[in-house]
């Protein structure tokens, strides 16, 4: 399981230290940085689940060096935040400068708790991995959520122009294997997830940010720079893969 969903983790290592520079090279066109992205998904997140139970438990799956886990911690109040990634540098940083007792990290897919999470959030991880290796990825998530828990899938919109301008920059994104809104949907049913709903956002850089507020009007639409897909466990299915075993 780690080799599969460890694709490109050396690669990761090596930006470990310079991660956000590398990410701001791409991100720079829009003219914000990575903690505004990071907040708008978080908010939205916090904001369609709204009126659920509380989510004491997250994972951060695709953590890279932790930059969402402040802002998890902030919109969330959960007891616990544990951030996944295959890149042991980036983990081994993430650990130093933010593990404590309620935030904890790890570079193997084995240690994660089973069936104890109340939501899986993760950002722009899925285009790279391997088409061939996302349903074991997907595994890993689903083996981590409790009954009826919540996946937040993010990912970069191959339908948007400006997206793939980006993506163009950004060192480690270059050679991705984007994913659309249609494929991410088909994707999670097929690991045995309920889709519930999709969102994009991201459509103005700053420099037009006096039409952000419009965005409200067209998030249900598959045009924005990065798109959600809100995912369930179900609560009395079994995943698909595991049941064929069976």
């Amino acid at each position: 399981m780690m080799t599969a969903i460890a694709t490109k983790h050396a690669a990761f290592d090596a930006y470990a230290a310079q991660y956000e520079a590398a990410l701001q090279s791409g991100l720079r066109l829009s003219g914000e940085g990575p903690e505004y992205f990071a907040r708008r998904r978080i908010e939205w997140t916090a904001n369609v689940l709204r009126g659920q139970p509380p989510l004491n438990r997250v994972l951060d799956f695709g953590c890279g060096v932790g930059l969402a886990v402040p802002m998890l911690h902030k919109i969330f109040s959960p007891t616990t935040v544990w951030g996944f990634d295959p890149s042991s540098a980036a983990i081994e940083r993430a650990q130093s400068e933010l593990g404590n007792e309620a935030t904890r990290f790890t570079a193997a897919p084995d240690e994660l708790p089973v069936g104890e999470f109340d939501l899986a959030y993760c950002n722009g991880v899925f285009h790279h991995i391997d088409p061939t290796n996302r349903d074991t990825a997907l595994q890993t998530v689903w083996n981590a959520l409790r009954p009826g828990g919540w996946f937040a899938f993010w990912e970069n919109n191959p339908w948007n122009p400006g997206t793939r301008h980006v993506m163009r920059r950004i060192p480690f994104d270059r050679d991705a294997v984007t994913i659309s809104p249609p494929q991410a949907k088909r994707l999670l049913r097929s690991a045995g997830f309920a889709t519930i709903r999709t969102d994009a956002w991201f459509l103005f850089p700053r420099a037009l940010g006096w039409l952000r507020p419009l965005e409200v009007l067209v998030h249900r639409l598959p045009v924005g720079g990065q798109y959600l897909v809100l995912a369930q466990k179900k609560v009395t299915e079994s995943h698909p893969r595991s049941t064929a075993k069976a």
